[in-house]
C-alpha cells in the first residue's frame, strides 16, 4: 500500500508541476502585459520553484564529455563493460592519458541516489586515471528472477568488479560502501588474491558508527530490526520490472534525508525563489542542478538495506570481528599490503569524525606507512567527494597516494591471467 499511495501522489504532483510550468512561463513570457508587474515576476518564480520540486524525475546521465587539463580540454569516452543484474561496470577515460595511468574502482554508494551523484568525483579523477565506476541498478527495475542481493552479493560484485579490471587497480569507497569495500578488500587479502586493490581510499564511511555517532545513527540503534522491516519496506508495485520484490523505496530514503537538514532545504529553495524573482537565472540554475541530481533516487532490495542497518548501525559486526562473507569471518588483520586513505569532513552530518578514521587502527597488521588520514577542514558530507575543496584539496592527495602506493610492477603472469579470464 505505501508503495501504491505514493505512486498515487507522484502522478498527481506530475500533473501538477507541468500545470505550474506552462503557467511559468506565460507569466513571463514578454507579450503578457502581467509580466511587466512586480507582481508577474513574482508569482512565475514562486510557480517555476514548485514545478522544478515536484516534477517525476528518472535516472540521470554522467554527461561528461571532455575534461580541462592545463588549460586543454580533452574528450571523455563513457563504456559499459562489465553488465550485471544490479550493477553495471562503468569505463571513463580521457583522450591523451598515458597507456600506464592509473586505474581506479569508483564504488558509488548504494543509498537511494544513483551513482552519478559522485558526478564530480568522476571527473575530477579522470583528469589522471581511467576510472570506473559501479553503477548501481534500482531495484524495481530488477526483475525477481535475477535472484536476491544483500551484503554478500555487494562484496561478491566488487571482487568480481577489481578481477575485471585487473592487478593494480586502486579503490575508492565513498560513504555506504566504505564497509563492503573494506570487508572485499580483506577477503581479497586473506586469499592473496592478485586484484586485490593497492589502494583503498574510505570518504566518510560508517566503519564504526560508535565513533560521534550522528543523526542517521541515532535512528537505526533506537528502534529493533523488525519496525524498519515492518514500516519502510515496500513491495515493488506491477507495472515495474521488478514487480513483487521488496525494497527500501527511494522516496523514502530521499524523503528522510531532506527532514535532517530542512531548514537549509527551504532556504535553498527560498534562495531559488529570489534568484528568480531578480532575473538571476544563472544562479538559480545552479540551485536546479543540484536539486536535480538530489531529488533523482532509486530503490535498494530489502535484504541489502536491512542487513546494513543490523551490521553496520545496530551491531557494529565489521569493527567488532564478527562481520561475516558466505558463512566465513573477515579477518581485518588480513590487509596488510593494501595502502588505506581514510577521508572525514569537519562538518559532516552523516558519518560523524572518527568513524572513517577507525579503519585504519582495525587493520592492525598493516604497516603506518600504509596508512593516511585527512580531515577536511570546514567541508560537510557532500563536499567531501564534490565541489572545490574536493577538487582542489582532497582529490590531490587522493592521487598522490595511490602514486605513493602503486602496484606497477606486478608479475607479467598475473596480468596475462587476468587477460585471459577477460
Amino acid at each position: 500500500m505505501l508503495y501504491n499511495a505514493y505512486e498515487m501522489q507522484r502522478s498527481l504532483m506530475s500533473g501538477a508541476s507541468a500545470w505550474a510550468s506552462v503557467m511559468s512561463e506565460v507569466m513571463s513570457n514578454p507579450s503578457n502585459p502581467l509580466a511587466m508587474l512586480g507582481g508577474g515576476q513574482v508569482m512565475a518564480a514562486g510557480l517555476e520553484v514548485f514545478a522544478h520540486a515536484s516534477v517525476a524525475r528518472g535516472k540521470p546521465d554522467f554527461g561528461i564529455g571532455t575534461v580541462t587539463v592545463d588549460g586543454t580540454p580533452h574528450a571523455v569516452t563513457e563504456s559499459i563493460v562489465l553488465r550485471r543484474p544490479f550493477g553495471n561496470l562503468l569505463r571513463f577515460s580521457r583522450a591523451g592519458l598515458p597507456d600506464d595511468a592509473p586505474r581506479m574502482l569508483v564504488v558509488a554508494p548504494m543509498s537511494g541516489h544513483y551513482a552519478t551523484l559522485l558526478r564530480g568525483t568522476v571527473k575530477r579523477l579522470i583528469e589522471n586515471a581511467v576510472v570506473y565506476v559501479t553503477d548501481w541498478a534500482d531495484a524495481r527495475m530488477v526483475p525477481l528472477d535475477a535472484g536476491r542481493f544483500d551484503l554478500d552479493d555487494y562484496i561478491d560484485y566488487l571482487i568480481g568488479y577489481l578481477e575485471y579490471v585487473g592487478p593494480g587497480t586502486h579503490m575508492l569507497a565513498v560513504c555506504q560502501p566504505s564497509v563492503p569495500a573494506y570487508a572485499a578488500t580483506a577477503v581479497m587479502g586473506a586469499a592473496k588474491h592478485p586484484c586485490r586493490p593497492a589502494t583503498l581510499t574510505m570518504m566518510g564511511g560508517p566503519v564504526d558508527t560508535r565513533e560521534a555517532p550522528t543523526g542517521v545513527n541515532d535512528l537505526a540503534v533506537t528502534r529493533p530490526l523488525s519496525w524498519f522491516e515492518n514500516h519502510v519496506i515496500a513491495t515493488v508495485p506491477l507495472h515495474y520490472p521488478g514487480a513483487g520484490r521488496k525494497v527500501y523505496p527511494g522516496f523514502l530514503q530521499l524523503a528522510g534525508f531532506m527532514s535532517m537538514n530542512l531548514q537549509s532545504h527551504m532556504q535553498s529553495h527560498w534562495q531559488m525563489f529570489r534568484h528568480l524573482v531578480e532575473g538571476d537565472g544563472e544562479s538559480a540554475d545552479g540551485s536546479k542542478a543540484f536539486y536535480e541530481e538530489y531529488r533523482s533516487v532509486c530503490d535498494m532490495t530489502a535484504d541489502f538495506y536491512l542487513q546494513t542497518i543490523e551490521h553496520v548501525f545496530q551491531k557494529h559486526s565489521l569493527p567488532k570481528g564478527e562481520f561475516v562473507h558466505r558463512g566465513q569471518p573477515i579477518d581485518l588483520g588480513a590487509i596488510t599490503d593494501t595502502a588505506l586513505l581514510a577521508v572525514e569532513g569537519e562538518r559532516d552530518d552523516i558519518s560523524g569524525i572518527g568513524q572513517t578514521r577507525a579503519a585504519l587502527t582495525l587493520a592492525h597488521n598493516l604497516p603506518e606507512t600504509h596508512k593516511r588520514y585527512l580531515m577536511a577542514e570546514g567541508v560537510g558530507h557532500y563536499g567531501i567527494f564534490n565541489g572545490s575543496k574536493w577538487r582542489n584539496t582532497i582529490a590531490p592527495v587522493v592521487e598522490e597516494w595511490m602514486a605513493l602506493h602503486s602496484r606497477d610492477a606486478v608479475a607479467p603472469k598475473a596480468k596475462q591471467a587476468m587477460k585471459a579470464v577477460k
